[in-house]
Order: C-alpha cells, then sequence, then structure tokens
C-alpha cells in the first residue's frame, strides 16, 4: 500500500515513520520539508491512501475528496464535523465508494488496554461497578504556544476523546449522558483540566484529564463484583503496570496478580497494521463510534465553554 501523510507536524513525523516503506510523499501548506502543499497537488496515481495528521476544521473537506477519489483514509483523532449528519454521510459515502475511513485511537492498542478488555469480557470480574481513569500530561505551554491548539474545548477533544473511547472499547455502549462535572482554565485560554462522569447505568463512569500533569501519568482502577483491576502508566511513559485483584468473601486480603513492562511504545505500528489489513480487506467503514464522539464531546464542548 502506498501511503501519503498529510499534516508534517509531530504526528505526521511518526506516522511517515512507522509507515516505512509504504510512505511515497507527505503534504502541507507551511512545512518545506513536505513534497506537496496541497493533496490536490499529488497526482491521484502516486497513492493508494492518506495518514491525516491535520487540525480539526480541514478534517471534513479531506476525507471527502480522499473518498470522492477511491483513497482510503486515517484520521487522527478525533473526527470532527460541523453537523452530526456530517459523520453520517461520510460514512454512506465511503462504503458505497469501497474505501476505508478509520479514526485513530492507538490506545486501543497498549499492552494493558487489551488485557483489561479481555479480563472484562471474560465475565471474570462478574458486574462491573464502577470506571476512574486518570489521563494527565505536561503539554499546556506547548498548546498555549501552539499557533492552532489553545482554543475551542481544549483538553475535552484531545484527552476526552480518548478516554470515551476506552470506556467504549471496554465496556461497548456507554450512557450517552456524560456530564461535565469542573472543568478549568488553569494556565490557557481553553481549558486544560475537566471532570467527566456518568452514573445513569453501570458501570459509573469517572474520567479527568489535563495538561497540567508535569509528570505525564494514566491510571485506571475498576470496581467489580469478583474484584478489581488497574494499570499504572502507558508503555510510551512506562514501564507500565496492570493489576487484577481478586475478591476474598466475606473479607481478607486478595491475592493479586502483577504484569509490568518496560518496552517501546508498540501502539503505532500495531495500528498501521490494523489499517493495512481493513484495506487489504475492503472493510466496511463504520463511524457509529466517531457519531457517538462527535454527539458527546459537541455538548461537551458548549458546556465547557458556557
Amino acid at each position: 500500500m502506498r501511503v501519503i501523510v498529510a499534516g508534517l507536524g509531530v504526528q505526521g513525523r511518526k506516522r511517515r515513520n512507522f509507515a516505512g516503506a509504504d510512505f511515497v510523499a507527505s503534504v502541507d501548506p507551511v512545512n518545506q520539508e513536505a513534497e506537496y502543499q496541497s493533496l490536490q497537488d499529488v497526482p491521484v496515481n502516486r497513492y493508494d491512501a492518506v495518514l491525516a495528521c491535520i487540525p480539526d476544521e480541514p478534517k471534513l473537506d479531506l476525507v471527502r475528496y480522499c473518498i470522492d477519489h477511491g483513497k482510503h483514509v486515517l484520521i487522527e483523532k478525533p473526527l470532527w464535523a460541523p453537523r452530526d449528519e456530517d459523520i453520517r454521510q461520510l460514512e454512506h459515502s465511503a462504503r458505497a465508494n469501497g474505501v476505508v475511513v478509520y479514526t485513530a485511537y492507538n490506545h486501543r492498542f497498549e499492552p494493558h488496554f487489551v488485557r483489561m478488555r479481555d479480563l472484562i469480557s471474560s465475565g471474570e470480574l462478574g458486574a462491573i461497578y464502577n470506571c476512574r481513569m486518570f489521563y494527565g500530561n505536561g503539554t499546556a505551554r506547548l498548546v498555549r504556544d501552539s499557533a492552532w491548539r489553545d482554543q475551542g474545548a481544549g483538553v475535552l477533544p484531545d484527552l476526552g476523546s480518548h478516554l470515551l473511547d476506552t470506556c467504549r472499547f471496554w465496556f461497548g455502549d456507554i450512557a450517552a449522558d456524560v456530564k461535565l462535572i469542573t472543568v478549568n482554565r488553569f494556565e490557557n485560554r481553553a481549558p486544560d483540566h475537566a471532570i467527566l462522569g456518568s452514573d445513569s447505568k453501570r458501570p459509573r463512569i469517572e474520567l479527568e484529564m489535563t495538561l497540567c500533569m508535569w509528570r505525564n501519568h494514566f491510571t485506571c482502577d475498576i470496581l467489580a463484583e469478583r474484584g478489581t483491576a488497574h494499570i499504572e502508566s502507558l508503555c510510551k511513559w512506562g514501564p507500565t503496570t496492570f493489576r487484577h485483584r481478586r475478591r476474598v468473601l466475606p473479607s481478607g486480603h486478595p491475592p493479586e496478580t502483577a504484569i509490568t513492562l518496560v518496552q517501546d511504545d508498540p501502539t503505532w505500528a500495531l495500528e498501521y497494521e490494523y489499517f493495512k489489513k481493513l484495506c487489504a480487506d475492503r472493510a466496511p467503514t463504520d463511524l457509529t463510534n466517531d457519531f457517538f464522539l462527535q454527539r458527546t464531546l459537541t455538548r461537551l464542548a458548549k458546556d465547557a465553554l458556557a
């Protein structure tokens, strides 16, 4: 598969690296390292797919261009559109044209995230009562100094999209009434700290995110009928540990299984191979998850900005 990277920033360089020999050219309107300034300048017979690492605003037009020209496209999260129905229209057009539109949520390929999904789906934990996640990085100053990132709902679409997607990866459909509990602008013009929650159905969900965590960190705690499960850190910030504690009745010290990984981040390579397989199989585009995230994040963004 021959791929073009659109947007040669931090993410674009990562995508170019993991595309390896599949990479044929890059597109960026300002980065002089790129071979082209516009996707429309690239001869359509030079590539099969586009890795879109661009800001939210131009995503819709780029995806439509790719679909119209029979090109697969991987979009850096989130897939944003001015109207909810635009997402449905993209899905319909992609299926009609036999192309794959895939939104990249690389944490789905984090080894302990996969391990958590498998544990939950096995039923070993029993009923899941509560899921609490925290995701923090130290990018507040970088975002504030960016030409385009410190605007809108800030941390909500950035890290909130990852956390909401992870909930759906583990639990499937979650409550649509996720609400904004608190939002703060500690250093930036746009929100740089927020807490979301939902308690209308099980599992109850608490999600905290911030750009003001000077040491990057992720934690997850799941409380369930037959025990608890925990993740601490990600491979890219390693070491990362997964713990499964089995409940002792009526009470007592729970036996624990712990797995610690010290390795490079595998998610980018694994996700790219997954995308290639979708394209090779001509898998039908499914934007159900994107539609949920679009509606939820748009609503939460309005609340945050209000």
